[in-house]
């Protein structure tokens, strides 16, 4: 009996956790004010989502008592709303810090994941802090929750005696859902104790399995609701003001607009009209000595919201659009270049993007720059004439991404490039695929992916992967390859450093999936990698790699890992030159990482590396500091100094022509220098309130390479001493960026940004070593420019408008 009593309450555990949960919600014709008060008779008598399940760090364990969460849920012919109620035994101790949006920062989190068809591929998700904070985004099992995606919606978050209450009003513009009399949402409802790190679902997420968004539970009772038009419009107004040492002070004025549309229930046209990104953050620039150029992150909101489906393949970058110009000015003799620009200017673009009922997923992306010209001058007669640096050129991106099984897909990418005239137009084709067993234990994935160049003599080539998975359970491996041709080339539209190789990896690695006595999570990695040109078959690179990363009970991470690379190597892209290779000695390299429990007042990060070759002399060390102290709920400050540095590094400075020598065209010159790097930074943030900050981000950085031996490259891809060289190719980069903002969200999805910047960079071939004369001479030079700006953008929406038309009607 006792037997036969125990097998039927693990059966209804299992049966509970593995059933997905299912809400009621219930009609209102009445109004709703979102004021976290929960007093409108409608809140009463409504069914109850409870009983939340622990996702992490002890995945599946029911929520305390002490913590009970309980949601209600109604609706009516214009929005979803929401009732969330908190309990804590310990109101007093609910974390709070206000923080912009879709940063929490350290505060308690409630959020709602919603998917209006239920089929598993893309949740909406919505949170709310206790500081009242709103964060939203879009998640994918494929590329994971995407915070550049805003909707406009309305919630209050209220402290109370017994814990906190959220209330939200989800507007059906701001959702997906078909235009059914009866729908069945997949729903979920998730709440993070902060200062515990504990997080809940109300439906249980497994986390043995591989997947996420098909863990939600399903909301029922919807009837008889209709997508509605989704117009918006967001006309914007900036003002700058601009100042620098010798230059005159002027300023513009600039207006545009953004258009969202909803063309049907799935897909959405946005649209940006006269482009403004004047107060986009500022790059992160370096003392590049590497054969490749520095890869930038995209900050304008237009490239970066709602774009997961133009990531596929990883072909699109999107700071190709309206980047460098991309032709080198055509100079005669005697002349100059005296003025050109940095980024072509963007005249307009759009996409289209959403994904039907049937899973497949469309994304169309068009954007047009203009027609750019540098200033030459002829040093002699003084004349100057305007020469193209980049023609009207036109940037497409085409995806068909063909989801099955909800955990399964299959996806085309096209982009291409047309510049006006004769000039280089590019196209880049790929397929992808990501297939995962129904049980999310095992994942083939992959692309085969194809360039043309049309230039004088078109440029075709390809670059394919494939890698096989062990997705669950606590011991997972992989294993994959990847071949690439070496004219493969999707720089246009995409970037991409390496070709023409082949290469083999595996990856074992074991990890807890529930906490133990010290750890809430523990991890453990073993990787190899092996990489041959595609040609000589000489091995590029080659290393064997362990590290381990776990967070303890008391939530300090700690995490380090150690590298050998047991041969010497050829490096082919050093050089700068075809068929030509640097012989890389074997070395080893170790780091470290810190980073002490957020929650406190006072964190630290702590990040230390070491490298050491086979080489005499040849060795690298660095590290990063980053303390941060949160002085209240409103002000928290950030500071990181990192310093690194390279001692007899070799590595490429110049080429030098050999006119009487036809079997050597060229002498590849590299120098054995030691490179130092400093760099400080500086971030912070006062919140008057939820909705109001005022930001603060310094960075100072100053690098330089200091040049002791010069050497010849030989054939054979060793080093031999070059005294005949004498020019000067020490490097020394100083670059000073910082920005004092103030924003203020003063409507749903309206906003006014209040910007002082000042920047300055100066490379030079001399090398001051005294920090202080660097910093100083880098803030009084003729490079430091001042600009001041007011942004203002007012968000409409079309189904508003009309209502308020119908009733002065």
């Amino acid at each position: 009996m006792n037997k036969i009593l125990f097998f039927s309450l693990l059966l209804s555990a299992f049966w509970c956790h593995s059933q997905k949960k299912v809400l009621q919600a219930q009609q209102t014709p009445q109004n709703i004010t979102i004021d976290g008060k929960l007093d409108e008779p409608a809140w009463e008598n409504v069914p109850v989502a409870t009983d939340f399940i622990m996702f992490e760090p002890d995945n599946g364990k029911p929520i305390p008592d002490t913590k009970k969460t309980d949601i209600k849920v109604l609706y009516n012919n214009d929005a979803i709303y929401i009732a969330a109620i908190m309990y804590d035994d310990e109101p007093h101790k609910i974390l709070k810090e206000i923080s912009q949006r879709d940063n929490f920062g350290t505060a308690d989190i409630f959020g709602v994941f919603i998917n209006g068809f239920n089929d598993g591929q893309q949740n909406f998700e919505f949170f709310v802090s206790a500081a009242d904070v709103q964060g939203d985004c879009i998640m994918t099992d494929a590329i994971g929750e995407d915070y550049s995606w805003d909707a406009v919606w309305l919630s209050k978050a209220r402290i109370t005696d017994q814990g906190w209450v959220v209330e939200i009003k989800i507007p059906y513009a701001a959702l997906r859902f078909s235009g059914e009399n009866k729908q069945i949402w997949g729903i979920n409802f998730f709440r993070e104790v902060k200062r515990e790190r504990k997080k809940y679902t109300w439906n249980l997420i497994d986390t043995k399995i591989g997947t996420f968004t098909q863990q939600n539970g399903e909301l029922a009772g919807i009837e008889n609701i209709k997508p509605p038009t989704r117009l918006f419009f967001m006309p914007y107004a900036s003002y700058y003001l601009n100042a620098a040492d010798g230059q005159k002070t002027y300023g513009t004025m600039k207006g545009g607009m953004d258009i969202k549309y909803g063309i049907n229930d799935a897909f959405t046209l946005d649209a940006i009209l006269v482009p403004d990104f004047g107060q986009t953050k500022y790059d992160d620039q370096i003392l590049n000595l590497s054969p490749f150029e520095q890869q930038f992150n995209e900050n304008r909101a237009f490239f970066t919201e709602g774009t997961d489906l133009f990531n596929k393949g990883n072909i699109f970058y999107s700071r190709r659009i309206g980047g460098a110009p991309s032709i080198d000015p055509d100079l005669h003799d005697n002349e100059e270049v005296v003025e050109t620009v940095q980024n072509v200017n963007l005249i307009n673009a759009l996409k289209i993007s959403g994904r039907t009922k049937n899973g497949l997923g469309i994304g169309i992306l068009n954007a047009v720059t203009e027609k750019t010209y540098a200033t030459v001058k002829d040093t002699i007669s003084g004349e100057t004439r305007n020469v193209i640096i980049e023609p009207l050129a036109n940037y497409n991106v085409l995806v068909l991404d063909q989801r099955f099984r909800k955990n399964s897909s299959v996806t085309f990418i096209n982009t291409n490039v047309t510049r006006n005239g004769h000039y280089r137009d590019a196209n880049v084709s790929g397929l992808a695929w990501d297939l995962n067993t129904k049980a999310n234990t095992y994942n083939l994935s992959g692309n085969v992916k194809y360039s043309i160049i049309n230039q004088t003599e078109d440029k075709t080539g390809v670059f394919s992967t494939i890698s096989l998975a062990e997705t669950s359970g606590n011991y997972r491996y992989s294993v994959g390859s990847d071949f690439v041709t070496k004219d493969y080339d999707p720089n246009d539209l995409g970037i991409n450093f390496y070709k023409n190789y082949y290469n083999f990896y595996g990856n074992a690695n074991y990890r807890i999936l529930n906490p133990t006595k010290l750890f809430n999570s523990f991890r453990v990695n073993y990787n190899m990698y092996a990489e041959f040109n595609k040609e000589s078959g000489k091995i590029q690179d080659n290393s064997i790699n362990a590290n381990v990363n776990l967070n303890t009970v008391k939530n300090n991470y700690y995490g380090g890992g150690i590298t050998v690379y047991p041969m010497l190597v050829c490096d082919y892209y050093e050089p700068r030159a075809e068929n030509r290779y640097v012989i890389l000695p074997r070395r080893i390299e170790a780091w470290g990482s810190i980073s002490t429990n957020y929650n406190h007042k006072f964190a630290i990060d702590i990040n230390p590396s070491i490298f050491v070759a086979d080489e005499s002399g040849r060795m690298s060390y660095g590290f990063d500091i980053g303390p941060r102290y949160r002085f209240s709920d409103k002000l928290l400050l950030i500071y990181n100094f990192s310093f690194y540095r390279k001692n007899n590094n070799k590595g490429y400075i110049d080429n030098v022509d050999n006119d009487n020598n036809e079997s050597t065209p060229e002498t590849i010159v590299f120098a054995n220098r030691n490179v130092i790097t400093y760099s400080n930074t500086i971030s912070g943030k006062y919140a008057l309130n939820s909705t109001m900050t005022l930001n603060l981000s310094l960075r100072q950085y100053w690098s330089y390479a200091e040049n002791k031996d010069i050497l010849e490259l030989q054939p054979d891809g060793t080093l031999t001493p070059y005294p005949q060289y004498t020019e000067n190719k020490n490097s020394s980069f100083n670059t000073w960026n910082a920005d004092l903002s103030y924003s203020w969200w003063f409507a749903p999805g309206s906003q006014v940004s209040v910007l002082y910047r000042n920047s300055s960079d100066n490379f030079e071939r001399t090398i001051d070593k005294d920090f202080k004369d660097n910093v100083t001479g880098l803030l009084n030079n003729d490079t430091l420019k001042h600009v001041f700006s007011i942004s203002v953008k007012y968000f409409i929406d079309y189904n508003a408008v009309k209502n308020k038309l119908r009733k002065r009607a």
